[in-house]
């Protein structure tokens, strides 16, 4: 999948959803990042740096397709690396059970 089909299923899921409250910044590695602001409904979704974050996680394009297809478990990627976060790990866990929905 590329970045751009990442972000169109991000915000189909994501228009599925209640709030999140929270601005999340999904850094990708040399294929870019996305912003994720949910300080609105439907949330403002799109490619590149969008400012500050209330958390940012650090995950291969690759491994965020898994993540939400279900393929790969939030808590093992954090703890096998696949994923990295910093800042709230609460956030992170709302938006695992976004993807999961």
């Amino acid at each position: 999948m590329s970045v751009d089909e990442l972000v169109e299923e991000m915000r189909r899921r994501a228009g599925q959803n209640l709030k999140l409250g929270y601005k999340v910044k999904f850094v990708l590695g040399d294929e870019g990042i996305i912003s994720w602001d949910g300080t609105e409904h439907p949330p403002v979704i799109e490619e590149g740096d969008k400012g500050d974050a209330n958390t940012t996680i650090t995950i291969t394009p690759e491994n965020l397709e898994k993540l939400m297809a279900g393929k790969l478990d939030p808590t093992l990627g954090y703890m096998t690396g696949k994923l990295k976060v910093e800042g709230s790990m609460g956030v992170a866990l709302k938006l695992t059970s976004m993807f999961s929905d």
